[in-house]
C-alpha cells in the first residue's frame, strides 16, 4: 500500500525545488530535504489554506543496481512516514534521499531514522 496521491511529491520540478531551497539533514543511512510552503493558492486550494505535506523518495542506482531492492526501500521508507502522518505539520515538501549504505537497514531502522530527521527540521507537530 503506498501512500496517498495527496501525499506523493511526484513531479521533477517539485523536486528540484525543495533540492534547491530547502533545509538538509542528516543521518547515517538518509538525507532529509525539507521546504516550507507558504500558505496560498496552490494545486486547486483555497486561498490561504495550508497545503498538506507531501514526500518524494529518491532511490539512486549507487544503492543497488536491482530495481527490486530500491523498490523495497521505498515502500519501506513509505511504510514509515505513513507511520509517523498524524503528527507531521502540514504545509511541507520533503525529499527523502537513500544512502547507498541504507542497503543493511530494516523497516526499525528506518523508521527511527526517519522520525530522527522530521524532528530534526522541526517538521513533526510539538517538536
Amino acid at each position: 500500500m503506498s501512500l496517498p496521491k495527496l501525499h506523493r511529491l511526484r513531479h521533477r520540478q517539485d523536486f528540484s525545488t525543495v533540492h534547491h531551497l530547502g533545509i538538509k539533514r542528516t543521518t547515517p543511512h538518509l538525507i532529509l530535504r525539507a521546504l516550507a510552503l507558504s500558505p496560498s493558492k496552490q494545486n486547486g486550494l483555497v486561498a490561504g489554506t495550508i497545503p498538506p505535506t507531501r514526500l518524494g523518495i529518491s532511490v539512486s542506482q549507487k544503492v543497488s543496481k536491482r530495481a527490486i531492492v530500491r523498490n523495497r526501500i521505498k515502500r519501506q521508507i513509505q511504510a514509515a512516514f505513513r507511520q509517523l502522518l498524524p503528527e507531521v505539520a502540514a504545509g511541507w515538501q520533503l525529499v527523502v534521499v537513500v544512502k547507498p549504505n541504507a542497503i543493511e537497514c530494516d523497516y526499525e531502522e528506518f523508521l527511527r531514522e526517519l522520525k530522527q530527521l522530521l524532528v530534526n527540521a522541526e517538521v513533526l507537530n510539538g517538536h
